[in-house]
C-alpha cells in the first residue's frame, strides 16, 4: 500500500481521470492536476508519494516543470515518472534531459495502467518508499 498519496500531472483529462479511478480501484489515492501552473500550487502543500508528470503541458514543459518541482523544499526527494505521446521524445537524448531534469523514469504513451503501476512499484522500491 503507498503511503502517501500520488500526484499527477496530465492535460489529457481521459488519461488522468482513467488512471484515478484506476488507482481507487486498487485502494490508491491519486489527486491530480492538468496544467504546471495547478501542479505547483498543489504540490507547495502536499507530499505525495511520486508524481507522474507528462512532458507535454499546455502552459510549462515537462521538463522544466520538473525542475521547478524539485527545488520545493518538501518535494527535492519525490521520484518522478515522465510519460510522453511524442515521438520527438524517442530521441536518446531527450530521454536523458529529462533524467536530467530530474527524473527517475520516461516513459512512451501510449501506456496501459498496468505497465505504468508496474514502472511506479519499481521507483518507489529503489527509493525505498511503501508501496
Amino acid at each position: 500500500m503507498i503511503a502517501s498519496p500520488m500526484f499527477i500531472v496530465e492535460d489529457d483529462d481521459h488519461f488522468r481521470e482513467t488512471f484515478i479511478d484506476v488507482m481507487s480501484l486498487r485502494g490508491i489515492e491519486v489527486t491530480g492536476a492538468r496544467t504546471g501552473d495547478e501542479a505547483i500550487k498543489v504540490l507547495k502543500q502536499s507530499r505525495p508519494s511520486i508524481i507522474i508528470m507528462d512532458v507535454q503541458l499546455p502552459d510549462v514543459h515537462g521538463f522544466d516543470l520538473c525542475r521547478r518541482v524539485k527545488r520545493l523544499d518538501n518535494q527535492k526527494d519525490t521520484p518522478v515518472i515522465f510519460v510522453s505521446a511524442s515521438t520527438r521524445y524517442a530521441d536518446p537524448r531527450d530521454r536523458v534531459e529529462g533524467l536530467l531534469a530530474g527524473a527517475e523514469q520516461f516513459l512512451p504513451k501510449p501506456i496501459t495502467v498496468e505497465k505504468l503501476w508496474g514502472e511506479i512499484e519499481l521507483v518507489l522500491s529503489e527509493h525505498g518508499k511503501p508501496h
